[in-house]
């Protein structure tokens, strides 16, 4: 299916990247934009896009986003993660994931980021980060 021009192939991935891509970026840092051409791969029963999906990737987004923000790399662990449905995707849909970087702090990072089909947000999320400090050591208390 058809990628816009000016998306490239993600180059960082996971396991659980490597089941939903493929994963498309533009941009880098706080401009970095994911995009994902919808599947069947990705639907519900009702044949649209699975919430659950849709919230993987906003984190997926919202994460890369503010992690790669700085230099070097943050290390991040989502501490908290909402969603509001707005609307809906289907098959041959193609999704971009903006981030808004709210403030980044040394301890809690916190970020929105807005799903769209078309101009249409369909998804809006929000985030707190912390920090996961040096490897090794563990992000959040017991």
């Amino acid at each position: 299916m058809h990628v816009p021009r000016e998306f490239e192939a993600l180059s960082r991935t996971s396991p659980l990247l490597d089941l939903i891509g493929p994963v498309y970026r533009r941009g880098q840092g706080k401009d970095l934009v994911l995009g994902l051409r919808a599947e069947t791969k990705h639907c519900n029963a009702r044949g649209t896009v699975h919430g659950g999906m849709l919230a993987t990737l906003a984190d997926v987004a919202l994460g890369y986003t503010m992690a790669f923000a700085s230099e070097p790399p943050a290390r991040l662990v989502t501490a908290n993660l909402s969603l509001d449905f707005a609307g809906s995707a289907k098959v041959g849909d193609w999704l971009q994931a903006h981030v808004d970087i709210q403030k980044q702090g040394s301890r809690l990072s916190f970020a929105n980021c807005y799903i769209v089909v078309g101009e249409q947000r369909i998804v809006r999320a929000s985030a707190v980060f912390v920090a996961a400090g040096r490897r090794g050591e563990k992000a959040l208390p017991e």
